[in-house]
């Protein structure tokens, strides 16, 4: 055995309370490499008593590691802990010290998880387990009330710019909230409502006031109340990082200077604030003038924000923050926004914009989830792009799985396109073949899947401001098999508890084929589904080896099989199969 890829450490995604009784241990050994795996565990108090041995199962692989693991549900609610790896005639024991040939004698030795403390365990809200997600771009969603859109507002489904305007606005979303329900949607989560200058909203003025051109804080809780009735969530875009230049304690030390009361609540480099040679002497995002990064470690910076947070949950009703450029802020003030909103509404969904790794943010002291780019990445690659083989895939999938614990992975916020990416369809060239094998990752992986509006319909567009272009709502332009399909695949999700759940089994994924075979497992219900995918631009007959026999129907075509009389399915290039098992084999 490679000693050096066996990797454990408490905490993390490593050892974690998944609930209030059960923990899960994982271990990294090289891929390949051992046999089995084990767990030795028992009470540090009285370890001769309570010690036993569990074996481990392989959960997932990537590229270069396997991963294993157990679910634990110790008596006292804390765990001593070591491991023991098997190949061929070999054995190792792991501990917290060092590798041993034999068991260690005194227990000393091992990994110590100290206690399970509820307030230490990671909790997201229930619902989203279940929520499917609908992104808006207010601005070009529905222009239900001309009379308060911008005077230069140009004709609905013109052509957008970084700086031009059509006049979407809450009455219009409003007026189109049956769309959302035939659809399946049961959770939308809205780009910037708050006034500002710009048509994305990302410079905020006033963070207390929804912006004049979408209406008024009065037509927001309409359109809160009016979802609630539904049976559909708000999460609203909250821009905490950095204002605008219009926000009104940065339009003071741009009068005042240093001798403004509110110098402090930015990061002023150089006064007075300026631009020089196209770098301002000020923090900002990026290097835009317009959007001065806020000092949130300044007292009534922390203090005027934290009541942001709160009005908008307590007095309107929101269901949840999305948090702009989460994670330039600094730890301590997500910690104390979290336990603000959870105070309030202890099921708001709090979910932050960072693309890259994010353990450091999701030990449930600060998010519930993320936007999950690096899921968006993998399935671009293998479905649209072909960068990836099955293998690759699969290699991608099995690291992110393990990058974080089952409980954050099972609310992490997945997307395939946003208002900072081309659309979907656009990735795919306008091919929507290509574009069904991308929704059906997203569909029937764990997670909570998010549309970007007009996705559903066919829209198209590149980079920004080409993809955030108007809503098209006449039914004669919009892609009715594609709305079909996303009604279809949303419905399936919602009435299938193994079409979310954790366990993902991939049963093929190989080098240099580009076809994928997937099952999801639901225990508690006994549901097993089977996704096939053909990624390849030609048909492929594909020898199927299920882990359960029985009768298998496909819930596109509905061609039903038997898995002991016929094991050998032709994909279409470019398609798919979606199998339920309709009963067992006795």
């Amino acid at each position: 055995m490679l000693l050096e890829a066996i990797y454990h450490r408490p905490k993390l995604n490593w050892s974690y309370a998944y609930d209030r009784s059960t923990m899960h241990l994982r271990l990294r050994s090289k891929r390949g490499d051992v046999d089995a795996a084990y767990a030795m565990i028992g009470d540090k108090y009285a370890w001769d008593r309570t010690m036993e041995t569990l074996p481990m199962h392989l959960f997932t692989s990537d590229a270069l590691f396997d991963y294993w693991e157990v679910e634990v549900q110790p008596p006292y609610r804390r765990l001593r802990y070591g491991f023991r790896l098997e190949k061929d005639d070999q054995c190792v024991w792991m501990t917290e010290r060092r590798f041993e040939t034999a068991m260690p004698e005194n227990s000393l030795e091992f990994f110590d998880f100290p206690f399970m403390n509820p307030a230490d365990i990671f909790e997201a809200p229930a619902w989203v387990k279940e929520a499917v997600f609908y992104q808006i771009f207010p601005e070009r969603y529905a222009n239900g009330d001309p009379s308060i859109s911008p005077a230069n507002a140009e004709p609905w489904g013109g052509e957008p710019t970084p700086v031009n305007f059509f006049g979407g606005d809450l009455q219009g979303i409003i007026n189109h909230l049956d769309h959302l329900v035939n659809l399946g949607i049961n959770a939308i989560y809205f780009c910037p409502l708050f006034q500002a200058t710009t048509n994305h909203k990302y410079n905020t003025g006033n963070y207390l006031k929804v912006d004049p051109h979408f209406g008024t804080n009065a037509k927001l809780k309409e359109l809160v109340d009016a979802c609630h009735e539904r049976g559909i969530r708000v999460i609203l875009d909250a821009v905490f990082n950095h204002s605008g230049r219009e926000f009104f304690p940065f339009a003071d030390i741009l009068e005042n200077g240093a001798l403004s009361p509110y110098a402090d609540w930015f990061h002023v480099r150089d006064w007075p604030a300026r631009i020089e040679d196209g770098i301002p002497t000020y923090d900002t995002f990026a290097f835009e003038p317009l959007m001065p990064k806020l000092n949130t470690e300044h007292p009534e910076v922390k203090s005027y924000l934290l009541e942001v947070a709160r009005y908008w949950v307590q007095d309107i009703g929101i269901d949840g923050w999305r948090l702009d450029v989460a994670n330039e802020v600094d730890h301590q003030f997500w910690r104390e926004f979290r336990q603000t909103v959870k105070s309030i509404n202890p099921d708001a969904y709090l979910l932050g914009e960072i693309w890259h790794d994010s353990i450091m943010w999701l030990q449930g002291d600060q998010f519930d989830a993320v936007m999950n780019y690096p899921f968006t990445n993998s399935v671009l690659d293998f479905a649209v792009h072909g960068k990836l083989d099955g293998l690759g895939f699969a290699d991608e999938i099995g690291k992110l799985l393990i990058a974080y614990p089952q409980s954050v992975t099972e609310v992490s916020f997945n997307l395939l396109d946003s208002h900072d990416t081309p659309r979907l369809l656009t990735e795919c060239k306008g091919d929507v073949r290509k574009m069904k094998l991308a929704l059906l990752l997203l569909f029937t992986y764990p997670g909570v899947p998010c549309i970007y509006y007009g996705d559903e319909i066919g829209l198209e567009g590149g980079y920004d401001p080409g993809c955030r272009k108007c809503m098209e709502w006449d039914k004669d332009k919009q892609n009715k098999d594609l709305l079909s399909f996303f009604t279809t695949i949303i419905h399936l999700r919602k009435q299938h508890p193994a079409l979310r759940s954790a366990n993902l089994n991939m049963l093929h994924a190989r080098a240099d084929d580009a076809c994928l075979v997937i099952e999801r497992h639901d225990p508690h219900t006994g549901e097993y589904f089977v996704l096939i995918l053909n990624a390849d631009d030609q048909s492929r007959s594909l020898d199927l080896t299920l882990s359960v026999d029985g009768t298998w129907h496909d819930v596109f075509n509905n061609d039903s099989f038997k898995t002991d009389q016929k094991n050998q399915l032709q994909i279409e290039a470019y398609g798919f199969r979606l199998l339920q098992l309709q009963n067992t084999k006795q």
